[in-house]
């Protein structure tokens, strides 16, 4: 478990620690706030290839999924034939279905490795952390345009946060066909993402509103990317 925690440490903490730190030091006025966003920036730019193509293999299942349901509906009754038909459809449609779930999981650590930067990191006695070529600053002041204190947990920006995630996920709900309106996994499917629009949001406010709001700010210009990736996606079909 310990090599575990060093892996840890070594791989995220401490390169995320000390790009924000060097962040804080060189960008203009100091702002605790303006280095998160620049970071965050940073994370998601060297995502970008591997979210853009999470997001085309969502919005490829999604078109897919008239299809899809045809083969649940056909096969019913057959669970072993469903699946074998399913694989075929992915592998003639040149489709991987777990496409989009290796960025979510690239993401999590990077998260947990945020909330330990701005839950421990703002301790001078973090500072033995930094690599030997960056100045030590002493004591970081976390406010953000000196209006907020980013250590403390900020409810106006969990709720930003939770709007945001509401606006991603509307964006990222497939349209379903009015043919398929009478269908019956049709509906539940539509429930289903109808349910997860407002439980999203509402849980991404309910994590946030007790952490240090500067992982909110984080979630906030993340969404804000990932709304800006996924209109570029949207616009593809049209190009």
């Amino acid at each position: 478990m310990q090599i575990f925690s060093q892996a840890f440490n070594i791989v995220l903490y401490q390169p995320l620690f000390n790009a924000l730190v060097l962040l804080y030091l060189y960008l203009p006025g100091r702002d605790f706030g303006l280095a998160v966003i620049v970071l965050t920036v940073l994370i998601r730019l060297i995502l970008y290839p591997s979210m853009m193509g999470s997001l085309r293999s969502q919005k490829a299942l999604s078109q897919l999924q008239p299809k899809i349901q045809a083969l649940q509906q056909k096969y019913k009754d057959d669970k072993e034939k469903q699946t074998r038909e399913m694989m075929a459809l992915y592998q003639q449609e040149k489709i991987n279905p777990f496409g989009g779930c290796l960025p979510l999981l690239i993401q999590l650590p990077i998260l947990i490795a945020l909330y330990r930067v701005f839950w421990v990191g703002l301790n001078p006695d973090s500072m033995q952390h930094l690599y030997s070529f960056i100045p030590n600053p002493g004591t970081i002041n976390p406010s953000f345009l000196g209006l907020m204190d980013l250590s403390s947990p900020s409810l106006i920006l969990a709720v930003l946060a939770g709007i945001v995630q509401f606006v991603q996920s509307k964006m990222m709900m497939p349209a379903m066909p009015k043919q398929q309106a009478q269908d019956q996994m049709a509906q539940v499917s539509e429930m289903m993402q109808k349910q997860m629009l407002y439980f999203l949001p509402i849980f991404t406010v309910f994590i946030l509103w007790k952490l240090p709001s500067a992982l909110g700010l984080y979630w906030i210009v993340t969404g804000l990317f990932s709304v800006w990736q996924q209109h570029l996606i949207n616009k593809e079909k049209h190009a």
